[in-house]
């Protein structure tokens, strides 16, 4: 991932429905959600998260697929594993016992 990239990504994350979709998002992997869901499930109106999902995917947080009329909408984990590897990238120092606490919380997730 370069700097511009994770810059958008991190924009993207940066307002509180657009974090909260995200998270819900990642919460329900790797079902996925349509829109309409997410929008009832967070109370927000259909074409505010219509908006906020638009700028998730353009940031490469968020990948969408036509299922007959709806479309599902899931957390793009390969985009989440770029931003994060970005992010810690070269962490420490390259002093590996340091970073091992950060690893060590990371790992338990899945």
């Amino acid at each position: 991932m370069d700097i511009d990239s994770a810059i958008a990504a991190l924009g993207a994350l940066a307002q509180r429905t657009r974090l909260d979709v995200f998270r819900l998002l990642v919460h329900n992997e790797p079902a996925g959600m349509a829109a309409g869901e997410i929008a009832r499930k967070l109370d927000v109106p259909q074409n505010t998260m219509s908006a906020h999902l638009g700028i998730l995917a353009r940031a490469g947080l968020v990948r969408s697929e036509r299922h007959s009329r709806s479309i599902i909408y899931r957390a793009d984990l390969d985009g989440l594993r770029a931003l994060t590897l970005f992010l810690v990238k070269d962490c420490c120092a390259g002093n590996a016992e340091l970073c091992t606490p950060l690893i060590a919380e990371l790992a338990p997730c899945c």
